[in-house]
């Protein structure tokens, strides 16, 4: 049988454009499997059902297909936030109010997954050409990525629990081809260079990384907001300006300081949102331009309920587009998006936008009474409550 080598595979994986690719075996993942039944059990993966809903299954590439033998794992490397100038105002200039804007996490702010893959696809296809079978999993729940990368010596799992390349730190999106072909390889696993470095536990915005390599999904913004139900009231303050994602973490590891070179990059199209604008857009502009992201039940009520966190925390006090548009959210069909509307208002100072007869038309179809539970919170009382 062809038996393929690793170099040959390494360099049209460089010509797709792929930053690194080593390989390793199909054997189970057993200490990654016993981390998440571990997490599991201590309820820190927040209903998250990734690699958690089974993870028998994402710990054991063998069940991919049949008869696979070898996972060429593959890093391709994004750009990380451009840190951008402060900028000075002109005092005889007239200060312009700016519409609020939310920040997008790096790694959706341009089509890295797809790049990934199809160099992914070119290595499966090379393999294919030969006779081999190979299958391209990326983002899969049948597979736990950044266990396997590590196993196969791309980097090590840090304290932020992400994959940390020697060279590329953790600004990399990782995907594998699992094929039958017997492919040699000698994973040099790179030391742990975590050390006793703790910034990312100190800080993280909720206090989501504690121990090292463990997640609290609970407290995790960039899960929080991609979770279904309302935003927890203890984190909105925390969340500040994020719309998607968050990018603490990686941004704080001194690992990645070599790699957050920005030189000459502009910042992605998709980095700020402007939130006056994605609120005053209809849900089916709002699935054209984000429908990407992973939205919960693909309902573009959570895309508001998001804006209107990043909107309460802004400082947009005196701007009559956002009472205009606080306004409007305040009149929504979906609850969820009326809570989180009161909770932006009030958070604003603009209590005059919640009177008596608002308040009242507010609880109405509130099924769950996430509506009166923000009134509630906020000490506004309703018609005969307030008698």
């Amino acid at each position: 049988m062809w038996v393929p080598d690793l170099e040959n595979i390494k360099q049209v994986a460089k010509n797709a454009g792929l930053d690194d690719i080593a390989v390793t075996g199909v054997e189970p993942l057993m200490e990654a499997r016993a981390a998440i039944k571990d997490r599991k059990r201590q309820g820190l993966h927040a209903g998250m059902n990734f690699t958690y809903g089974n993870p028998e299954r994402a710990t054991d590439p063998a069940q991919i297909f049949e008869g696979a033998q070898s996972i060429l794992v593959a890093v391709l490397r994004y750009k990380p936030p451009a840190v951008e100038e402060p900028q000075t105002s002109n005092p005889r200039t007239e200060v312009r109010v700016e519409s609020p804007k939310g920040i997008v996490a790096s790694y959706v702010c341009s089509d890295e997954y797809g790049m990934l893959r199809r160099g992914l696809t070119a290595v499966a296809n090379y393999l294919e050409g030969f006779g081999a079978r190979a299958e391209v999993v990326m983002d899969d729940n049948r597979l736990a990525d950044r266990s396997v990368a590590a196993r196969a010596g791309l980097g090590w799992l840090g304290r932020n629990t992400m994959l940390l390349h020697p060279e590329l730190g953790s600004w990399t999106v990782i995907g594998s081809v699992v094929t039958d072909a017997p492919i040699q390889g000698r994973a040099e696993n790179p030391h742990d260079g975590c050390g006793t470095c703790r910034r990312c536990s100190t800080d993280c915005p909720t206090g989501a990384i504690d121990e090292f390599g463990v997640l609290d999904a609970n407290k995790c913004l960039a899960w929080l907001l991609q979770a279904k139900g309302i935003f927890p009231r203890e984190y909105r303050t925390a969340l500040g300006d994020r719309l998607y994602g968050c990018d603490d973490c990686q941004v704080l590891c001194p690992i990645n300081d070599e790699a957050m070179d920005v030189s000459g990059t502009i910042l992605p199209r998709d980095s700020k949102v402007d939130i006056v604008t994605l609120l005053d857009s209809s849900d089916e502009e709002l699935m054209r331009q984000f429908g990407h992201w992973y939205i919960p039940r693909r309902r573009p009520e959570y895309l508001r309920r998001n804006a209107l966190v990043v909107l309460g925390n802004s400082q947009s006090h005196d701007d009559r587009e956002v009472d205009r548009v606080l306004k409007s959210c305040l009149m929504a069909s979906e609850p969820l998006v009326r809570s989180h509307a009161v909770w932006a208002a009030l958070r604003l100072g603009k209590k005059h936008l919640i009177g008596p007869d608002v308040a009242e038309s507010l609880v109405e179809h509130d099924p769950d009474g996430i509506v009166r539970a923000e009134l509630d919170e906020w000490g506004i009382l309703l018609g005969s409550e307030s008698q």
